[in-house]
């Protein structure tokens, strides 16, 4: 039995399949909390003798209890205004497309801008999306739509008019407004200063500002508006402890974000504990870390943080905007073009290493993979090895030289298990033809890092794929190969739930304090509809959280 000396548990809960994620004590069935923390974790009768009269008490019926998921790479602020926009996730040709246009328009018969999220790149099959298509559905009111990885944008020809785009205009090396044979712009937009333009129409620059350009409100929001962005950081907030979170590593951010977090807790709504970044862009000079400095000394509690400094080295490859060290298989004059060049990265690694944050930086290519890998062993060499615990976002391919480098440096690889295609939420092509054959075996290589020793991190990059941490641990352990002779990348049951848990809190150096069921620890669980260790893989999508506890505090019950 373990158990902290205590009076009377502010909550308890019984009748649980607790699965502790503490190897000295892996399993329990009943678990305390007093004051924000864990205070015994143990047999029923043990922690129903902590009851006392105003001690809530939750009976698991049998469920799991885990620790509270840890979202390790999402976007708070923009994921929550977009569950107001058109979801086009699972929508297929064109008829149907125009089919939830129009409803979707006829909804919002005074908005300036319509906007969809989710479309696949093959929405329409082979054909790739034009604003000529748009045009056919919705030709008088502006509209544009995302794809799921946000890195692409479609607009119609009066969104790219009212944007004053139709004509293209100068951008910086990784964007790019595709043209036409005409002169006029197409209607695909890659990367942010070619969609930007046309997405501010909507009215929720403030909400992109984070992930956009790292900057600050200008000018200073109304006092109506920033209620209503208060509003909608407490809708992501509420998304995120419906699905059984409790902490969040957000990978864009601003002051403005800090801001408005810090007044929603003073307001006693802060319902998850949130890490927000500095992000850094390519436009930036090394002096604007005076920012993320500061920004990491004012915020450093448990509820609220920062300390991380996110960069994006590259795009994606659906769109041939993610950096290759050999050309993509389907264009094979074409690398992809960084957003910093390999010597400009190491320069800015070093700079943020020295002053003790930590980075984290997109990067999808295994070219990317490989500058950044080398960006941290220059800062290291540079500053000396510390317990830097820096991060390489997404991995979605990268090459047998470089996986050892992620122990040897001591980096954290944060993967997606909703991002392979064929599984969970994305289609196969056209990203498969992107990579080509020869590359596949080291493709999205999750089961190749954990066996390497990689500390490997999980999370959704929520809104692209959905929240969801059981699916996306379903994801990751029913992950079929795309040919018989690739490795097998799914994982164990233990190995995701870890990556939800104690990877999660790792890479924010919480290891000591969440991520496990364990005295002292924060009072983060959640409680499930059903044991997860006696449900088949396949069914583990019915399994729900029916109650979310952070800090001790009900912040969802279904």
């Amino acid at each position: 039995m373990s158990v902290q000396t205590v009076h009377k548990a502010d909550l308890i809960v019984i009748n649980g399949r607790v699965l502790t994620m503490d190897a000295a004590r892996p399993s329990a069935e009943a678990v305390a909390i007093k004051d924000g923390l864990i205070a015994a974790v143990g047999d029923r009768a043990t922690v129903e003798a902590l009851r006392g009269p105003h001690t809530k008490v939750i009976d698991a019926r049998g469920g799991s209890v885990v620790p509270g998921f840890i979202e390790a790479h999402m976007h708070l602020f923009s994921g929550a205004a977009e569950l107001a926009h058109l979801q086009l996730a699972g929508v297929h040709g064109f008829e149907t497309l125009r089919d939830a246009v129009l409803a979707y328009a006829r909804s919002r018969p005074d908005a300036r801008i319509l906007v969809g999220q989710g479309a696949d790149y093959t929405i329409l099959g082979a054909e790739r999306v034009t604003r000529h298509h748009l045009d056919a559905i919705l030709p008088d009111r502006a509209f544009l739509m995302a794809a799921p990885d946000h890195h692409t944008y479609w607009a119609n020809t009066k969104a790219l008019e009212m944007a004053d785009v139709l004509h293209g205009r100068e951008l910086t090396p990784g964007n790019e407004i595709v043209m036409g044979a005409d002169g006029l712009a197409e209607g695909e937009l890659r990367e942010n200063e070619a969609f930007n333009p046309v997405l501010k129409l909507a009215g929720e620059g403030r909400v992109r500002l984070g992930l956009s350009t790292g900057g600050e409100r200008d000018p200073m929001p109304s006092a109506e508006e920033r209620d209503g962005d208060r509003a909608i950081m407490r809708r992501g907030l509420d998304w995120c402890a419906r699905h059984g979170i409790t902490s969040v590593q957000n990978m864009d951010g601003n002051y403005y974000q800090l801001e408005l977090l810090s007044e929603v807790e003073s307001e006693g709504d802060l319902i998850c504990r949130v890490k927000v970044p500095f992000h850094y862009k390519n436009f930036m000079t090394l002096d604007q870390l005076d920012k993320a400095s500061d920004m990491d000394r004012r915020y450093h509690s448990e509820w609220l943080s920062s300390g991380l400094v996110k960069l994006f080295y590259d795009g994606v490859l659906d769109s041939w905007t993610a950096v290759m060290i050999e050309p993509y298989a389907d264009r094979p004059d074409w690398v992809g073009e960084p957003l910093f060049s390999p010597e400009e990265f190491k320069r800015i690694a070093a700079e943020i290493d020295r002053r003790g944050l930590q980075i984290a930086v997109h990067s999808i290519g295994d070219g990317a993979v490989r500058a950044v890998l080398d960006g941290y062993e220059a800062a290291q060499k540079a500053n000396g090895k510390r317990d830097s615990r820096h991060r390489v976002e997404h991995i979605e391919l990268t090459t047998a030289a470089d996986i050892p480098r992620f122990v040897d440096l001591g980096v954290i690889a944060s993967m997606q298990p909703p991002h392979p295609p064929g599984g969970m939420s994305f289609p196969l092509e056209p990203t498969v033809s992107r990579i080509g054959r020869e590359r596949w075996p080291y493709a999205y290589p999750t089961r190749t890092l954990i066996d390497a020793g990689a500390h490997v991190v999980f999370a959704s990059d929520w809104p692209v794929a959905p929240i969801d941490p059981i699916l996306g641990m379903q994801a990751a352990m029913l992950r079929k190969p795309w040919a018989d002779d690739m490795p097998d990348q799914r994982v164990s049951l233990q190995h995701a739930l870890a990556g939800y848990t104690v990877e999660g809190a790792y890479a924010e150096f919480m290891e000591d304090k969440k991520g496990r069921i364990k005295p002292g620890f924060f009072g983060d669980l959640v409680v499930l509809s059903a044991d997860i260790e006696a449900t088949a893989p396949e069914d583990l999508h019915e399994v729900r959280p029916v109650t979310t506890i952070c800090g001790g505090k009900v912040t969802y019950q279904a």
